[in-house]
């Protein structure tokens, strides 16, 4: 059930008629390199949010655009602090149970929100009506940025990946989990110093099979880490 396209009062009377469970995606404006749109996160954490929501039967939320993208700075990014980012979240969330709703998922679609979402975990760590999925998690392969994986699953969902500019950029082939963690520490403060092209990955080989089949690789196992936490 897409909530916003529900009408009062009855969607007020589908509420207490079952236990339903809000599914809110959190995604971000920000720089994926020169072949896929700004909106990428969004993108792809809606897609996988609206099939988590077909699959279980969920309320799907709209889809919350900004997240904390400081990182990415000089390339474009839209960000907002870690605290409003936790504090939207609290807000909706107390709004969502005060109408009714039983549980709500968070599914995360940018790694730069994660400190947001500790801050916001703590303060809900006794509400077990609460729960965050950090999507990429859910996926049998390493992720990446505007690499193999964000661009496959971009040319499953959407029409406006350019491939004819898509380039290679920073890999991690060789390198220590040592250096690994030493370069992502980097990046976490200034992603362009560390991949040159705002990319992270290759995105040169990506495909639009590969990407349903990492779509539907994470929906299943969400829908298996949804059924065993509720």
């Amino acid at each position: 059930m897409i909530i916003r396209d529900q009408f009062d009062p009855d969607l007020r009377k589908r509420i207490k008629k079952r236990k339903y469970i809000a599914i809110m995606p959190v995604g971000s404006i920000e720089q994926h390199g020169p072949h896929l749109p700004i909106s990428t996160d969004s993108d792809i954490v809606t897609e996988i949010a609206t099939k988590l929501s077909e699959r279980i039967n969920g309320v799907l939320l709209p889809t919350i655009n900004y997240g904390i993208s400081d990182e990415h700075f000089p390339f474009f990014n839209l960000s907002i602090k870690k605290y409003t980012l936790s504090r939207i979240l609290e807000d909706v969330c107390e709004s969502l149970i005060k109408n009714g709703i039983s549980r709500i998922l968070i599914i995360n679609g940018h790694y730069g929100n994660l400190d947001s979402l500790k801050i916001f975990e703590r303060k809900q760590k006794k509400n077990q009506k609460i729960k965050v999925f950090s999507y990429w998690k859910y996926m049998d392969r390493e992720f990446d940025h505007a690499g193999n994986v964000e661009t496959s699953i971009m040319l499953a969902i959407s029409k406006k990946v350019n491939m004819r500019k898509a380039k290679k950029g920073f890999q991690t082939d060789g390198m220590s989990k040592k250096e690994i963690s030493k370069i992502n520490k980097l990046a976490q403060k200034s992603f362009p110093k560390v991949t040159g092209n705002g990319v992270w990955g290759d995105p040169t080989n990506s495909s639009a099979t590969l990407g349903r089949k990492i779509i539907k690789e994470v929906v299943n196992n969400l829908v298996k880490e949804s059924n065993l936490t509720y």
